[in-house]
């Protein structure tokens, strides 16, 4: 699995399989700031994410 940041670095955690949510928590993320895509698609945070699978974390820019 590689994950994609909204910074645009990208990592390979060592955890496999593992929720979004999971995912997020370990990486420090708040889950309410971000979406997530697997594969191209976007995912709830009770998606499971495995080895083979590419995601890409994106910052949601929100305002007034």
């Amino acid at each position: 699995m590689s994950v994609c940041l909204p910074d645009g670095t990208v990592i390979v955690p060592e955890s496999c399989p593992v929720a979004v949510s999971s995912l997020l928590f370990l990486l420090g993320i708040n889950p309410l700031e971000v979406i997530v895509t697997k594969n191209g698609r976007l995912v709830p945070e009770d998606a499971v994410i495995s080895a083979s699978d590419d995601v890409k974390i994106f910052r949601v820019a929100h305002g007034g």
